[in-house]
């Protein structure tokens, strides 16, 4: 590539740089917002259940806007409203501002990202240039989380603001970069042909309730009623929704590409894969700061090292698809996941930061080697028309897997302490401790980590053994050409006659 494009790639992998950090630093700061406003649990919650919605709920029809209304400008627009809101939330005086402000910087996100994917996607060439740029992109994304989490702490200390207006400056920096490299493109033929707006608003509408309904998990059973309308609204929509794409001239969502397997298993894997990993590191840091009382600075520094990957995915990671090929790279990082959080469910109550650290190491190197190839396989092969929609469609499953990880680890934890807490209460001379319950509900929610890649596991092996189909198949339908063109003499002589 030469120095244009990779300029242009920087730009472009600045905005998942951009995302991961602003997700990173709202979680290390959310204990000072809380105590300088005044915040009840319950808005505190939603501070960050609020990004999640709209990011989660958005994210389908963010990619497919790009591919018809244009990936320069809904990238262009939408890192501006990015940048309007996150300012916005650093003048906040109440809960509710806050909540407005992490929404719509949700949605913003759920529109600029899968644009900035489809843009690499469409701007290099299929092959290892494009799958070089991926894996940049997906590195970069772990890099801003990671670092975010460190940032986070630092600014938290200078004051909880900085935290909203620090992104500020580097999207600031992004649009006027991106304004000078993203060439401008025609208006796509898809959207002369008039948009989908049924589509839209029941896309938006089931992905809204359904990324509710998963936020709600983490309650448990309280208010089960609740979660349960929400998923049922949320089945109900996505039902009107395919009939509504069905008798569309000109869907927002062409359904085929959902038929696409290597498309679907790469969804799959990614949801389950995040998921994993970030309730993994969800229950490690309750794990560092509830039980053994370290700080959120001294929590950040601690898991910095799983950000390894923002080294390995751009310089190991390529090396390893080019010799393995990207099915197998993808077993190996869920083999290895299953290793490191596995590694994890013997934590003691007194662990030394020593002890942890290969655990956290190899977390960091299976995200590496899992998540860029699951990013290619999840647009490999996809018209450059749909490229948009593909990236929706990852960014979905990421959002939903992110989120269901969390709140599924959250309730096991919160089950698994009140009946530690009730087997001790009424269990006479029982000579468990508060600590020894708090640790051993901690390993009880780890196990959600550990299922989530162990099913990942088996379906990335599914996907290597329909690799190995697809080779065979086309092996014969090769070998059946070229035997019928040396049966041809005129074939085989037109054949030639074309090549020169």
């Amino acid at each position: 590539m030469g120095k244009r494009a990779w300029a242009l790639l920087l730009v472009l992998c600045g905005t998942i740089f951009l995302e991961g950090a602003d997700v990173a630093m709202m979680a290390v700061a959310i204990p000072s917002i809380r105590a300088d406003l005044g915040l009840a649990t319950d808005t505190a919650a939603w501070v960050v259940s609020g990004y999640v919605l709209g990011y989660a709920g958005f994210t389908l029809l963010g990619g497919r806007a790009a591919d018809l209304l244009g990936r320069r400008r809904m990238f262009l627009l939408w890192l501006t409203v990015f940048l309007a809101f996150s300012g916005l939330g650093g003048f906040a005086t109440d809960g509710w501002m806050l909540v407005v402000a992490r929404f719509v910087t949700g949605v913003s996100a759920a529109f600029m990202t899968p644009a900035a994917l489809s843009l690499i996607t469409t701007s290099y060439p299929e092959g290892p240039q494009r799958d070089k740029a991926l894996l940049v992109f997906a590195g970069t994304g772990a890099g801003g989380f990671s670092l975010g989490l460190v940032v986070g702490g630092l600014l938290t200390e200078l004051g909880w603001r900085w935290v909203f207006f620090a992104p500020v400056l580097l999207a600031a920096a992004l649009l006027l970069a991106a304004v000078r490299l993203i060439p401008r493109q025609e208006a796509p033929s898809a959207a002369r042909r008039g948009f989908d707006l049924p589509g839209a608003l029941t896309a938006a509408g089931a992905m809204l309730l359904a990324a509710y309904a998963v936020v709600r998990l983490e309650h448990g059973l309280d208010g089960w009623q609740l979660t349960t309308a929400a998923a049922f609204a949320a089945v109900l929509l996505a039902a009107v929704f395919v009939t509504v794409e069905r008798r569309s001239a000109a869907p927002l969502v062409r359904l085929g590409i959902l038929r696409t397997g290597s498309v679907v298993r790469a969804d799959l894997g990614a949801l389950l894969f995040v998921g994993a990993f970030f309730g993994f590191q969800f229950v490690v840091t309750l794990y560092l700061q509830e039980l053994r009382g370290w700080s959120s600075f001294q929590t950040a520094v601690a898991l910095v090292i799983m950000g390894c990957d923002a080294v390995l995915a751009p310089t190991l990671t390529p090396k390893l698809v080019a010799r393995f090929g990207n099915a197998r790279v993808i077993v190996g990082g869920f083999a290895l996941a299953v290793v490191a959080y596995g590694m994890f469910l013997r934590v003691g109550l007194d662990w030394p930061y020593p002890a942890m650290l290969p655990t956290l190491f190899l977390a960091g190197t299976a995200f590496a080697l899992a998540y860029g190839p699951l990013t290619i396989a999840a647009t490999d092969g996809v018209a450059d028309a749909e490229q948009g929609l593909a990236g929706g469609l990852l960014h979905t499953a990421t959002q939903f897997g992110s989120a269901i990880g969390i709140a599924a680890v959250t309730a096991v934890y919160g089950l698994a302490a009140g009946e530690s807490s009730g087997s001790a209460a009424d269990g006479a001379g029982s000579s468990g401790s508060a600590p020894e319950e708090t640790l051993s509900a901690f390993r009880t929610a780890l196990t959600v980590p550990v299922g989530m890649v162990v099913l990942g596991l088996v379906l990335s092996l599914l996907s290597v053994r329909a690799a190995r189909r697809a080779v065979r198949r086309a092996s014969q339908v090769s070998s059946v050409s070229a035997s019928q063109t040396s049966a041809n003499p005129a074939q085989r002589s037109g054949g030639m006659s074309s090549w020169k």
